[in-house]
Formats: structure tokens, sequence, C-alpha cells
């Protein structure tokens, strides 16, 4: 399944892609930052980073998006940036029907590195890493973009292994972004063929 994460920002705004298979196994696609100037007006701002984000969607087709969560920090003018794309990100994927996953930076932190306090030096590493890249992706909001995507990626990967391995009523909803998970690990089996 095709993932992309989006790190949410008015002056930059974060695009990872990444292709999600069985179990952990994620692939590296795309990644690129979208940029607004920041003395233009912010509702031409809005439309330039939507504009591109919406291309995105429309050309790479994701069965699912990750996308950092609101949080309150002191400064207020950032807060509302990361909240004005936000709304058009969901806007833009509930037209399409892409199911979004919200998550908190420490949510990412603690999925990619294993620690919810690790600096954007960590995050940026163990990205690098597991993507298997050449050199590491810059900006921070390039790397930050990857982890969400990776991090949804497991967060789908270990909600669809639980739902396969319960004996019905395991309580997990059959959401958009589960029936997506399974159809990717069906055709995957598919073509990896039979065990012997």
């Amino acid at each position: 399944m095709r993932i992309i994460g989006i790190d949410p920002g008015l002056t930059r705004c974060g695009i990872g892609i990444i292709a999600a298979g069985p179990g952990r196994s994620v692939a590296f696609e795309h990644v690129e930052v979208l940029r607004s100037p920041a003395d233009a007006e912010p509702a031409a701002r809005i439309h330039q980073i939507g504009s591109s984000i919406e291309r995105l969607l429309d050309g790479q087709r994701p069965g699912a998006i990750a996308l950092e969560r609101v949080f309150a920090q002191d400064n207020v003018a950032s807060v509302m940036g990361v909240a004005q794309i936000s709304g058009v990100v969901m806007y833009l994927a509930a037209h399409r029907d892409i199911p979004v996953g919200l998550y908190s930076p420490n949510e990412v932190k603690s999925q990619v590195t294993g620690y919810g306090s690790a600096d954007k030096a960590q995050v940026t590493a163990m990205v690098t890493r597991l993507l298997g890249l050449g050199a590491p992706p810059k900006p921070a909001d390039a790397a930050d973009a990857l982890a969400l995507a990776i991090a949804h990626a497991w967060q789908l990967g270990r909600a669809g292994a639980a739902r396969h391995g319960a004996r019905g009523g395991d309580g997990l909803a059959e959401t958009p972004a589960l029936r997506a998970w399974r159809e990717a690990e069906r055709r995957a089996g598919k073509r990896r063929g039979p065990r012997g």
C-alpha cells in the first residue's frame, strides 16, 4: 500500500511517500518539501500548498495518509499555519475517500526510534536506515514526513495482524485503512506464491 506522510506547515510542508508491504517492510518512493513565501497573503499561501498536495494525491493515489496532529506551542502563528494546512489535507483526503491517521510527534518518534523523546537527528538517522537511503532526507520536514508514513504503515500492520489473528469479535472497526491494508497483504501473498 502507498502511504503519504505529511508534516503540515504553511512555510514548509514535508511530503514523504513510501510503499508498505507485509510485516514491517517499507520502501522509499518519494520525498519533497512544499514551500510558500512568508510575505505572501495567507489565502495565496494556503492555495499554493493545497494545490501541490492535491496534485500529489491525484498523481500518487495513496491508500492512506499519515498527518501530524496539531498540538499547542508557544508560537501561535506557527500553530495556525499547521492547522490551516491540516484542514486542507483532511478536506482533500475526505473528498477522495482516503483514510487519514493522526499522530503526535512523540507517537511517531516512539514508533520509529523506540524512544518518544528522540531528537530530530535520531529520527532522521532511523528513517535513513529503515528506507535504505544513501543520504539523510533534508530538511527535517522531509524526514519527519517519511517518519509519519512509516509509523502509519506499522500501525496499520499491527491492527491488520491483530484482526487476522483474532477468532472474531476482536473489537477492531472495519475501516477503509484496514481494508486497504488487508488487500495489499492479499496481493503480496499472491505474488509470492505458495510456500514450499
